[in-house]
């Protein structure tokens, strides 16, 4: 079931009622995919920041960073983080409100990433349809590396010390004293507005590169035909999987509405190891994403992030076209 149905019913109703747009011409595609992802993800970063609003109120934030931040848990806040993102169905934009909710809670830096690299790296597509199309050891094994190319990007960004390029205004996370202090005396229509004010100022902020992000991704998703890439992705040499995963850093599109592209690629004999990492590539990292993102961080830590993932996707693609 789609959760985000109204809003995908709103996309219809302006798109094919109001517009009166023809079903499947690409205009009509860019501006379904404008309204229905930009609803979506407006609505995520409202919702989010407003959970984690109360979260930084109640929960002692402090006592939480700490524990994550010490050795004592030897990597497992990682698997946490990155089994987090297994189970949420978001694509690369859609992760991201949950990622500033992360740093605004004080979560470690490497931890957060391997939620946002993890959770479009390993999404419904791959858990429901894989088996189905390339069988349950293919499937698996799939899940399992993009686990650990989230657990490794996390730890390998927490180790490079790159909390330095975050925006400040991100870090939002409150000492245990100052909570103590704001929760005296607090009327509940009066939480409910500082939740409010705190939710939409920091959704506010971002929504100017949501809707350049998502329309880039329109644009895209409307007017670049999907056969278009096949030409570069024909044989089996050391070069087609680095040309796969960077043609697909550019685009942005969710992996069910990938998955027609994955099977043609795959019948035209395309190897499976290339057709993934196109896929991946596709999924996780986009130009949308990256707008989006530069408004959170700098760009030390936006290209270290970027860097890591494309080497994880390559190293995805190596290893299936070796089976």
């Amino acid at each position: 079931m789609n959760i985000f149905f109204p809003l995908e019913f709103i996309g219809n109703l302006i798109t094919y009622q109001v517009l009166r747009l023809t079903h499947g011409s690409g205009i009509a595609d860019s501006v379904h995919f404008f309204i229905y992802d930009s609803l979506k993800i407006l609505f995520l970063l409202l919702v989010i920041n407003y959970v984690m609003a109360i979260v930084r109120y109640y929960f002692p934030i402090n006592t939480l960073r700490k524990v994550l931040a010490s050795r004592k848990w030897y990597g497992l806040e990682y698997v946490l983080a990155a089994f987090f993102g297994v189970i949420t169905p978001f694509c690369s934009c859609s992760s991201i409100p949950l990622f500033i909710g992360f740093i605004g809670a004080g979560i470690p830096l490497g931890v957060t990433f391997a939620f946002l690299i993890t959770s479009p790296l390993v999404n419904e597509a791959s858990l429901a349809l894989f088996p189905a199309l390339f069988g349950w050891k293919i499937a698996l094994l799939y899940n399992l590396t993009g686990m650990v190319v989230g657990i490794i990007g996390g730890m390998m960004i927490q180790r490079l010390n790159m909390e330095k390029y975050i925006e400040p205004s991100f870090l939002k996370f409150k000492s245990q004293k100052d909570m103590e202090t704001t929760k005296i005396q607090k009327h509940v229509s009066l939480l409910l507005k500082l939740w409010w004010s705190e939710a939409w100022n920091i959704s506010r902020s971002i929504m100017p590169y949501v809707l350049i992000g998502v329309g880039v991704g329109a644009l895209i998703h409307g007017f670049l035909p999907a056969n278009f890439f096949e030409h570069y992705l024909v044989g089996n040499s050391l070069w087609t999987v680095p040309v796969a995963t960077l043609i697909g850093v550019p685009l942005y599109a969710n992996s069910v509405s990938v998955i027609p592209v994955m099977e043609a690629l795959v019948e035209k004999g395309i190897p499976l190891g290339t057709t993934l990492a196109f896929m991946t590539a596709t999924v996780t990292l986009s130009i949308p994403e990256a707008i989006i993102l530069k408004k959170v961080m700098k760009w030390p830590l936006l290209l270290t992030f970027f860097g890591i993932t494309i080497i994880g996707i390559m190293m995805i693609g190596y290893l299936f076209n070796l089976m």
